[in-house]
């Protein structure tokens, strides 16, 4: 029997009742990396919409760095990843000889609330290091807050696959484990007054 959205049953698993929750996965992109992923006139970006159901949204401004959010169900949220995954290799690998190179590796830095953090690492490191052996992907988790926030990078790198599957086991941590207190977000290239001032704003 087909579902309401026109999906067939298929694959339907106790996960299934997982993937009605709604997750938002902020990740911290460079320059180049967001031009792979908006395309010519924003038509990559808009295909990954489409075909993931996920909402995508790419902070303006004209610094280096830019946060990508991604919002939708878990499925759909892993559905996007995996697509720009896959775009920036194939984008990263274009500029090589991909027969000589092999598959190079890609890079995805997620930004986590920091009181997220410890659940992710786990006792003595046996969560993160759970996750890097299952996965074969390589996973670190920033000391350091970004500048002006209460958030971490976690870096994430290896093929698309090792990738998907590495993100899909860090989203089931923070779901587990929901943020304490207020979380204040990380914005690339805003100076501290700014965010006061927003802040204050915001108040009034």
């Amino acid at each position: 029997m087909a579902s309401p959205d026109g999906v067939s049953g298929v694959g339907s698993s106790p996960e299934e009742t997982e993937l009605s929750i709604t997750l938002t996965l902020r990740m911290l992109m460079h320059g180049k990396e967001i031009g792979s992923i908006i395309g010519k006139k924003g038509e990559t970006v808009k295909r990954i919409r489409e075909q993931s159901s996920a909402r995508i949204t790419i902070s303006e401004g004209s610094c280096p760095e830019r946060i990508t959010t991604i919002t939708g169900s878990t499925d759909a949220v892993f559905r996007a990843v995996s697509m720009i995954a896959f775009k920036l290799e194939e984008d990263l690998g274009a500029g090589s000889d991909g027969m000589a190179a092999g598959r190079a590796p890609v890079t995805l830095r997620l930004v986590i609330p920091a009181s997220q953090c410890g659940s992710l690492i786990g006792k003595a490191g046996a969560k993160i290091r759970e996750i890097r052996e299952s996965t074969g992907a390589q996973v670190q988790v920033a000391g350091d807050l970004l500048p002006n926030s209460t958030e971490r990078a976690v870096t994430v790198s290896g093929v698309p696959d090792t990738i998907i599957q590495c993100v899909r086991q860090i989203c089931a941590v923070i779901l587990e484990s929901p943020p304490k207190g207020a979380t204040i977000p990380y914005h690339p290239g805003l100076s501290l007054g700014t965010i006061l001032l927003s802040a204050n704003q915001v108040r009034g």
